[in-house]
């Protein structure tokens, strides 16, 4: 029997709902290592599956924002566990994706990977560290309470392929909010390899949604989203001003790139997407 066959080449799904479908275009684009070698086929979502994605983050995110702060911490450390027992597979990824050494992309998957424990370590600090309790004149109680904004939007880093997207997708999904995400045009898998980690991570369907395709098609759906309440525009610097003009026809919040040096580990990301609620309460006798 010879050993020659052909090579079985995966065609990358969208995240949405918990499921992995195809693009309801049925379209597809290729993607190239740094090498210009073919790395996979992956799918080129649509105006359609951007939609879909924002109503399967609406309906699920109350029942991610009403689990207890203990239990999404739970979920988040638990898919640092799924990443962890595959960082070989992730680290090659990360590697043609990026151009970059085996030991580079290694530290890479690393520093991801803390990154997600870090985020897992917030979800029951964030009412403590941006709300407390107000000084008033008067017979009763004054508390400022973080909630999250809701569904969330988010254009991930185009060159930093797993470790730029989970800052960004991550912070949100901490502090309450469900998401959205498009990952990078050019390297687009480690992205989506990570988020097939969540069908066995907990992740309640719709909390994450993961989208690929032309960032340019996609971005200005995303923007002028009627439901969607934040967005979060790292990944579309130079269509930023029009991108964040569309937006406020919705009132969105949005959130901006990072200016050269900005600290990665900052709160920035983790505020970005908090309302307060005021809340009034009597003092008992």
């Amino acid at each position: 029997m010879s050993d020659d066959r052909l090579d079985v080449r995966k065609t990358y799904k969208l995240l949405i709902n918990g499921a992995f479908p195809r693009s309801e275009s049925g379209r597809s684009y290729e993607v190239t290592a740094s090498s210009g070698d073919f790395l996979a086929n992956v799918a080129q979502g649509s105006r359609k599956d951007v939609r879909d994605a924002v109503v399967a983050a609406r309906a699920a995110q109350a029942k991610w924002w009403g689990a207890t702060a203990y239990n999404r911490g739970q979920v988040i450390y638990r898919l640092a566990e799924m990443a962890e027992s595959r960082r070989a597979e992730l680290a090659d990824h990360v590697a043609s994706a990026e151009g970059v050494t085996r030991g580079v992309a290694e530290a890479t998957v690393a520093r991801s990977i803390d990154r997600i424990v870090w985020y897992a370590g917030w979800t029951d600090k964030i009412a403590q560290v941006f709300g407390g309790a107000n000084p008033v004149a008067g017979p009763f109680f004054n508390f400022s309470l973080p909630v999250p904004s809701g569904v969330v939007a988010v254009v991930a880093p185009q060159d930093s392929s797993l470790e730029g997207f989970v800052d960004a997708v991550l912070a949100p999904v901490a502090v309450g909010n469900a998401v959205v995400a498009l990952a990078s045009e050019r390297r687009p898998t480690p992205a989506v390899l990570l988020g097939e980690m969540t069908a066995t991570s907990d992740f309640p369907a719709g909390v994450l949604n993961i989208l690929t395709g032309l960032t340019g098609e996609l971005t200005p759906t995303l923007a002028s989203h009627e439901d969607i309440d934040g967005l979060d525009l790292e990944g579309a610097a130079s269509q930023a001003d029009e991108l964040a003009a569309s937006a406020a026809g919705s009132i969105k919040r949005v959130l901006r790139p990072r200016g050269p040096g900005s600290d990665p580990t900052s709160l920035r990301r983790l505020r970005a997407f908090v309302e307060t609620s005021t809340v009034w309460h009597t003092i008992g006798q």
